[in-house]
């Protein structure tokens, strides 16, 4: 195929895949499709040592990295925060009501360790880093999340020859970025897993492609609920470049899930992908469970802390349950949770990243044909 996306990141099909798992990365990208590295939970020593591995997988074929640099957070504007400096912000109540919600589910919280020193979640200057890290390896697209990426950013990107693209929930979210200077939009709908705004795919994207028409071409990735190549042909359709996905790859045999969120996943239906601000503190759909129920809808919860508060509360709990549910503690798969989009109710089995991209071509296909019939009619 030849469209704006396909020539300025060469490859062969407009399907982007963010996923947080270099192996579902590498076989997207040598399948035609281009796998982003979600790299949030990574030091620049471990992410060395996943871009080297999938520049040893990947067949010469490009792919990208995303990280996650956000505008807006409680500790905005300081500088060397560490977990260990974040500790003393957490109220006790907040600790108390994970602790306590767990304990009826036979799960005990084991507290971080008091001197970690590692840089905030979501910290600024760490992701700078860690792009510093990828220019050394076969990027073709850095992206970010929750904001306008900072000048150092973009100007990393002209500096390197690599696109910047950035996640826009809104149309006004999506002026600012090409203003910015961002190469390449993704308009996010509602649908999608993580943090995600209130306006569904269908509507943002031809609305983000009218608003930005009399500034400047940028090519735009339709995200949101995208599973299938039916969707993508329809998303094409409405003028988008190409799609970007994130749920479907959880679904597959190399996905860094649990075993009990793949079959949570396939027993679930579209309804049960909400959004919370019970993991991050910020609006993200993540899979419904206890969790979410007690910190949204809980008579005694304190609510949410802001980012990246919420996460020194939520990162010890979840380590926790994931740790009990595959230790065999059936009451624990009711906290089981993770980060997916209303796309959920299309998941029926778990199957390979090569076979699901081979799926998407297959059905773009078809749909592109059966609108030739209509048409040809």
């Amino acid at each position: 195929m030849k469209t704006p996306i396909c020539e300025m990141l060469g490859i062969e099909f407009p399907l982007v895949a963010f996923s947080h798992c270099r192996d579902v990365v590498a076989a997207v990208s040598r399948a035609g499709g281009f796998g982003v590295l979600g790299s949030t939970q990574h030091s620049p020593e471990t992410l060395e040592q996943e871009l080297n591995w999938i520049d040893q997988h990947t067949d010469g074929r490009p792919y990208g990295l995303d990280v996650l640099i956000p505008e807006n957070m409680a500790t905005s504007g300081e500088r060397d925060v560490t977990y260990n400096s974040l500790q003393s912000r957490v109220p006790d109540k907040h600790r108390s009501f994970a602790r306590e919600l767990l304990k009826k589910y036979n799960i005990e919280i084991q507290t971080a360790i008091s001197d970690d020193d590692r840089p905030q979640p979501f910290d600024p200057q760490r992701a700078l880093e860690l792009l510093d890290v990828s220019f050394s390896h076969r990027i073709r697209l850095i992206a970010n999340a929750l904001g306008v990426p900072p000048p150092a950013m973009i100007e990393m990107g002209r500096k390197h020859g690599v696109p910047v693209a950035a996640l826009v929930g809104a149309k006004e979210h999506a002026l600012r970025q090409v203003a910015a200077g961002v190469d390449i939009l993704v308009a996010q709908g509602t649908e999608a897993g993580g943090h995600c705004g209130e306006v569904s795919t269908m509507v943002l994207v031809p609305e983000v492609l009218k608003a930005i028409k009399p500034i400047r071409d940028v090519p735009v990735l339709a995200a949101g609920g995208i599973m299938n190549g039916r969707q993508m042909a329809a998303c094409m359709a409405m003028g988008a470049a190409g799609v970007w996905t994130g749920s479907v790859w959880l679904a597959t045999i190399e996905s860094e899930t649990t075993e009990t969120f793949r079959e949570k996943m396939i027993a679930a239906s579209s309804r049960d992908a909400v959004r919370s601000r019970g993991r991050t503190g910020k609006p993200a759909r993540q899979l419904r469970s206890v969790w979410t129920d007690a910190w949204d809808r809980g008579p005694d919860s304190p609510g949410a802390l802001p980012m990246p508060l919420q996460s020194l509360v939520s990162g010890d709990a979840f380590r926790a349950i994931d740790r009990a549910a595959a230790g065999g503690n059936e009451r624990a798969r009711e906290l089981v949770s993770y980060f997916v989009g209303q796309g959920v109710g299309l998941i029926d089995s778990v199957k390979s990243a090569t076979s699901v991209v081979q799926e998407f071509k297959a059905d773009f296909l078809d749909a592109v044909e059966h609108l030739d019939g209509l048409v040809a009619s």
